[in-house]
């Protein structure tokens, strides 16, 4: 059962602390040139626009009063010159910090894909397929745009602050403890707001999960929800969970935006004050000869401003940091959950195999305490044909799962040649069985090119003798474009008997020793499934074959036919010796066989 559902807010195992920020930052170093040189064109940039208040206070209190035209004219080139210098800078850190943020998206976003991929079924079982894309989307981008971005203008405006308090010391001393007088009332306001800051902005990055899981889920089942007519009840649910999130939104923003007030009445309080100190406390600060130092004043106004500007700055930054905050901690989330099933240390290559499988006392639990299989035990020959059959959520597919291993064993064990298959390599295992699922998946390309997803080096001919082999070579050439034809995701556009004959047939090409069928054809019809069985019959001799089938007419000349109930093997033999004990596997058998007769006494 799912433990997490696109309603339920998901809860961090662990609380976010600095070193799981300081984790991202690896990312940063495989780019400290691009992060070195983005930050000196900032660096530069900032330096250079220092310097402007000071050029207008010269000119003010120095070149003005004594008419010096020339030089006026030579420094306003200067200015000029300056402002292109920081326009070139600035657009050269641009295109830097733009290359590099892509860069450390594709390298977040792959490291994520690729932990997914090694996941094992249950965590797949256990959440939306939604939330998760949340994570490797909208989150990745996020976390790149502040690292890349929002940590070189941070340091920026640290150093802005540094640079322009030194210049604000060699006009006034005096005065800029005046301009520094804010800055605690500022630092208490951002202390008091960071927790429900933090709080509000987890809140929203769950809401926002929530939302995405279910718009995934809606346009998974879009034909179902047309089907019954659902379409308003779930907008209204939809709109449930956008309101959600917009509440929280609103609150993260309110809080957020309430720093820029504080810092802009801060900066214009500080202004004020600057003006007042100047007429009325530090006059002589500002008076060289009996003259006042218009300029200074102006260029020490001016720099309250740029003083100012980067705690503003901050501001956005620090909120842009507690929102990263709040995604990486889901990223590392997936990053950190445990490979269940994975290679051990000393596991090893498996050898070409005869196909002996052997399930040794094995017990399995999906949820603990609650066993799915029983000490199951059996033992396979080799090209030997099984058929599991049983009521539905008896154990079948899960015997499946195991001998494939998807999930590892609670106890006991499965053995292949008699080697364990937990001390061998999961690609040297499962590149020798053929798996075909009951879930039927087509991805977006041709249908020749989802035929080769089984063998990757395969020719065009190989292909297309597999589809051959198993009938689907019908109905593939008479479409449009024959093999060529682009299929779209899920297979939209193809019946479903016909997705799993293409599955089938991929399943074929990779030509497993060990061959795997899970309801392979269920939604098969029975014209096509006679075909099918034709195909497939001279493919499961000499190859060790499991078969989990409803329909019993498919599994009837198997060699043995296990009947599974309750996570246990109750009945075993071929289909004449469990006939003749008239058991479970019979009264299936006849309840089919009479519905069958039924539907054909109907249509007579």
């Amino acid at each position: 059962m799912a433990r997490n559902k696109f309603n339920v807010d998901e809860e961090l195992e662990s609380p976010f602390d600095i070193k799981q920020f300081a984790r991202s930052l690896a990312y940063i170093k495989k780019y400290k040139l691009q992060f070195f040189l983005a930050f000196t064109f900032s660096a530069l940039s900032s330096v250079l626009a220092l310097i402007s208040p000071k050029i207008q206070a010269y000119v003010i209190d120095v070149l003005i009063p004594a008419e010096g035209i020339s030089w006026i004219v030579i420094l306003g080139v200067l200015y000029f010159a300056v402002n292109i210098l920081i326009v070139l800078a600035n657009r050269a850190r641009s295109r830097i910090t733009v290359r590099t943020a892509q860069s450390l998206i594709t390298d977040m976003r792959t490291d994520v894909f690729t932990h997914l991929q090694k996941l094992s079924f249950d965590y797949y079982d256990s959440r939306p397929h939604g939330k998760i894309l949340t994570r490797v989307i909208n989150y990745v981008n996020s976390v790149s745009d502040f690292l890349s971005n929002g940590l070189i203008d941070a340091v920026l405006q640290v150093l802005n602050m540094i640079f322009i308090f030194f210049f604000m010391l060699s006009i006034s001393p005096r005065m800029t403890l005046v301009v520094l007088a804010g800055l605690p009332v500022f630092l208490i306001y951002v202390r008091i707001t960071k927790p429900k800051q933090r709080l509000y902005r987890q809140l929203r990055a769950n809401k926002q999960s929530n939302t995405t899981a279910y718009l995934s889920e809606n346009i998974n089942g879009v034909k179902v929800t047309q089907s019954f007519a659902r379409e308003e009840m779930n907008s209204g649910i939809f709109h449930g969970l956008l309101e959600e999130t917009r509440v929280y939104y609103l609150r993260a923003a309110y809080l957020a935006h309430g720093m820029w007030p504080m810092s802009a009445f801060l900066s214009r309080v500080v202004r004020i004050a600057i003006y007042l100190a100047a007429i009325y406390l530090f006059r002589d600060d500002f008076i060289v000869d009996g003259l006042v130092q218009v300029g200074a004043i102006v260029a020490m106004t001016n720099y309250s401003n740029r003083f100012w500007g980067p705690i503003q700055r901050l501001g956005n930054i620090w909120n842009q940091l507690l929102d990263t905050a709040a995604y990486l901690e889901r990223i590392f989330q997936v990053l950190d959950e445990p490979v269940t099933v994975d290679d051990r240390e000393d596991a090893e290559e498996l050898p070409p195999i005869q196909g002996e499988v052997d399930f040794n006392n094995v017990l399995f639990e999906y949820e603990k305490g609650v066993p799915v299989l029983k000490h199951v035990s059996f033992h396979v020959a080799p090209g030997e044909s099984i058929a599991l059959v049983g009521p539905t959520g008896a154990g079948k597919s899960t015997i499946i799962n195991l001998l494939s291993r998807f999930y590892n064993v609670t106890e006991g064990s499965v053995t292949i040649d008699e080697i364990d298959l937990a001390g061998v390599t999961l690609r040297s295992l499962r590149q020798q069985m053929g798996v075909m699922l009951q879930d039927t998946f087509i991805f977006s390309g041709t249908i020749i090119d989802n035929i080769r997803y089984g063998r990757l080096d395969a020719t065009d001919e190989e292909c297309i003798a597999a589809a051959k082999a198993v009938h689907a070579d019908e109905f593939i050439k008479e479409m449009e474009n024959g093999y060529y034809t682009e299929t779209n995701e899920r297979g939209e556009g193809l019946s479903a008997g016909q997705r799993q004959l293409i599955s089938f047939a991929r399943t074929l090409l990779s030509d497993p020793r060990i061959l795997i069928l899970d309801e392979a054809t269920s939604s098969i019809d029975t014209n096509t499934e006679r075909l099918v069985q034709e195909g497939i019959a001279a493919l499961l001799k000499g190859r060790t074959s499991f078969i989990v089938a409803h329909r019993l007419s498919t599994i009837k000349n198997c060699d043995r036919i296990m009947y599974i109930l309750g996570g246990e093997i109750v009945e075993t033999g071929n289909h004449a010796e469990l006939m003749k004990q008239k058991g479970l596997y019979y009264e299936l058998y006849m309840s089919q066989l009479n519905q069958l007769r039924e539907l054909d006494e109907e249509s007579a």
